[in-house]
């Protein structure tokens, strides 16, 4: 039953009554949780008496309207109800990457909303919150730290010509800043304290002018949304605020990939390349994987015999974790691929290579079931695949690679030779061709572009070939002046 109060002014009249309606334990933590709460006000000229009856009747509509789950109670703040939300999505299946993506995104957010109530969030302070995160101070690495001739002339005074020790045990490299490149704050701070001096001595701060960008700026309203979205479900607030703001629009960028004749270069560049990144560039290349995916490919899913690759599973990085096998992006990710001849002549001769020398590195081999392994064996860290292929093309003087490419470069490959839409989808594991679409629509429209005229071209033949059969010529057994002999 509500607990009703009456609460009384300086004079001792009644001017309200403070209702509350108990809401049981939390099944988790076995904490009593914050009763539902409203006031009825008194209005003026009413009896006590008179208003006493009444609050009860109010107390007695309000304890129905919280038993049906009509009424909201969003006194909770948002920092607190964000870290329940995410807690649960990660017990409910939600993907570590994308935990760990919401928790980033939730550090931008917390400053402003982290204090302020559910219930009290309006659409106009998301829109405060989205300006702010569009502007240099949201970056946490604007400020840079560049080295001042101080800085070489004190490790040379010291005979210090490598690395410096921190008196920890531990080494401060200088590479980056021997090229001339700036640091962080915190690294020129660890340097300076390890040489006994300021850090103003040794550095100069730079303050960069650089904005989050539009995607990260959307990233964070997703997750508000996806907050607030889940406490309208709760019925702990009215409504979802998020959905009546207005955050920046995404800079839709074209997807990155190379014409036919890049793609020759790419693939004569690789012949002077060891085996084994040969076959990963060949099969980003044709199979269209996304880096993870062709990581977590293993040796016992590929079908010799049908020419097809099994895509199940994913390769994937988490500073807590470390590399970890993960599935795929969607449950449509997981897919059959059947490839070339090529790439499984390739894939058989890299088996052979890989065999040697694991018996070449003998207990140094840490056996793993991938095709592509780290360099003695295991699972192969993600960002090792991005950075080989920055080093092949500035060896090769190519263009910027990078994995993702290869999966654009394929599907634009497929697309202008007239390959169908859903064909495409089907073989990047998108959940629907609306997907390929949002992203390869303007690909798309240059293939249309180009059957449409390959079109024309094969009427005009038609049309050519038409003519030329109406063109009857002459019979061998027709007479001098032009009559047929009849017909025996």
């Amino acid at each position: 039953m509500a607990n009703v109060q009456a609460r009384r002014n300086k004079e001792g009249r009644v001017i309200s009554y403070s209702i509350r309606v108990y809401r049981g334990r939390d099944p988790g933590t076995g904490k009593q949780l914050t009763p539902y709460a409203s006031t009825w006000k008194v209005p003026e000229g009413w009896g006590e008496k008179r208003a006493r009856r009444e609050a009860q009747r109010q107390a007695v509509l309000f304890e129905q309207r919280c038993r049906q789950g009509a009424v909201a109670d969003g006194r909770e703040t948002f920092g607190d109800y964000a870290e329940y939300v995410l807690n649960w999505k990660a017990s409910m299946g939600m993907k570590h990457l994308t935990e760990v993506h919401y928790r980033q995104n939730l550090e931008r957010v917390l400053p402003t909303l982290g204090p302020m109530r559910l219930r009290d969030i309006r659409p106009q302070h998301l829109n405060k919150l989205y300006q702010a995160l569009s502007g240099p101070q949201a970056r946490a690495d604007n400020e840079r730290a560049q080295a001042k001739p101080q800085l070489w002339k004190v490790l040379e005074e010291r005979g210090l010509y490598g690395d410096v020790p921190d008196g920890e045990g531990k080494r401060i490299s200088l590479t980056r800043l021997r090229r001339g490149e700036t640091v962080k704050p915190s690294t020129a701070q660890r340097i300076a304290e390890a040489l006994g001096l300021p850090i103003q001595n040794l550095f100069d701060i730079l303050r960069e002018e650089r904005t989050l960008s539009s995607r990260t700026v959307m990233n964070c309203h997703l997750l508000v949304s996806t907050v607030l979205g889940q406490a309208e479900k709760e019925m702990l607030i009215p409504f979802n605020p998020a959905r009546r703001a207005t955050p920046p629009r995404r800079e839709a960028g074209d997807p990155n990939y190379f014409q036919e004749d890049e793609v020759g270069q790419i693939l004569q560049a690789l012949e002077s390349e060891p085996l084994k990144w040969r076959a990963a560039v060949y099969l980003l290349l044709v199979s269209g994987c996304r880096r993870g995916e062709l990581l977590g490919l293993k040796w016992e899913k590929i079908d010799w015999e049908r020419g097809t690759i099994r895509i199940d599973c994913a390769m994937q990085y988490a500073v807590d974790r470390g590399v970890y096998e993960s599935t795929p992006k969607t449950k449509d990710s997981v897919r059959t691929l059947r490839l070339p001849e090529e790439a499984f002549a390739l894939l058989e001769e890299y088996r052979q290579w890989q065999e040697a020398y694991r018996k070449e590195l003998g207990e140094r081999w840490k056996e793993a079931p991938y095709v592509f392994t780290g360099e003695h064996g295991g699972p192969m860290n993600p960002s090792q695949l991005g950075n080989w292929l920055t080093r092949f093309e500035k060896r090769h003087n190519l263009p910027h690679l990078n994995p993702h490419a290869f999966r654009h470069t394929m599907t634009s490959l497929l697309l202008f030779s007239g390959v169908d839409s859903i064909s495409v989808s089907h073989r990047l594991g998108h959940s629907s061709v609306a997907t390929t679409t949002s992203i390869y629509g303007h690909l798309m429209k240059q293939a249309e572009d180009k059957i449409s005229g390959k079109m024309e071209e094969l009427l005009d033949s038609a049309r050519r070939s038409a003519q030329s059969t109406n063109q009857v010529p002459l019979e061998e057994n027709s007479t001098e002046n032009g009559k047929k002999d009849p017909v025996e």
